[in-house]
């Protein structure tokens, strides 16, 4: 009797598989910043850049940044900007650096207010006899160490290929329509038909080399030039391009 008792109480516990996991994650987001208030010709501009390079913006996460523009743009404007990004099928799912009333239009908007890329410690429910807690000063995240990612195998059509902490090696092609994104510099020891961006996040400093240039588009800190504006000279060449004196340039290697 003991030993079927045993066996029931067993079944009958309940199973201590938790359904789920929470987990941090971190990624990265295109953040398109507002320098001025918007006008008649914001749109035109934005959409003359998307056109440049549509594959960037497809299904990129976005984040607006309304740091030099907050408290200045008005309700109207913010809801016709949020509308106009989701009307091109850009993915904006969040703004920061606003004031509270624009937080209040982006969540309205179905938009996500986020804290300019700090972590922010949760806050506990203070008693009424607690004292007034001081506020802990603000300590700097400290920066990932940069990292190489390095492709060996070809990279073709439709395959984007993304390193946000430092340079990109490809030591292969990179076929048309394929493309290559970095923060830092992007060397490619094979023919370029696709796209290349460097230094994304605003590295002036960044440079692309090839080893045979046949290029859909070139870009470094958001300058960039396209197959048609390129020297035909430059066409099957092994070439560096860099920024000089806020232009993109594109020089043969000896």
């Amino acid at each position: 009797m003991q030993r079927q008792d045993v066996r029931t109480n067993a079944a009958a516990s309940p199973a201590s598989i938790k359904p789920f996991q929470i987990r941090g994650r971190f990624f990265t987001a295109v953040a398109l910043r507002l320098d001025t208030g918007m006008d008649d010709a914001f749109f035109t501009a934005l959409d003359a850049h998307i056109s440049q390079i549509p594959a960037f913006f497809e299904d990129a996460p976005m984040v607006l940044d309304l740091e030099k523009v907050a408290g200045t743009l008005p309700k109207a404007e913010l809801v016709r900007l949020i509308d106009g990004l989701k009307n091109r099928g850009l993915s904006v799912f969040g703004v920061q650096n606003g004031t509270e009333e624009q937080a209040a239009v982006a969540r309205a908007a179905g938009l996500i207010p986020m804290p300019g890329g700090r972590e922010v410690p949760l806050e506990r429910t203070a008693r009424k006899s607690d004292p007034a807690p001081k506020p802990a000063p603000a300590e700097p995240e400290p920066e990932a160490a940069p990292t190489t990612r390095l492709i060996t195998e070809p990279v073709r059509s439709g395959q984007r290929i993304f390193n946000d902490r430092g340079d990109l090696i490809v030591v292969a092609s990179v076929s048309a329509g394929a493309e290559l994104i970095a923060e830092g510099s992007i060397h490619i020891y094979g023919r370029l038909r696709g796209r290349a961006l460097a230094g994304v996040n605003g590295d002036t400093n960044a440079r692309i080399f090839c080893q045979s240039l046949d290029a859909e588009l070139l870009a470094i800190s958001g300058l960039y030039k396209t197959s048609e504006s390129m020297s035909t000279d430059l066409l099957n060449e092994r070439v560096q391009v860099f920024l000089r004196d806020e232009m993109l340039c594109i020089e043969k290697l000896a």
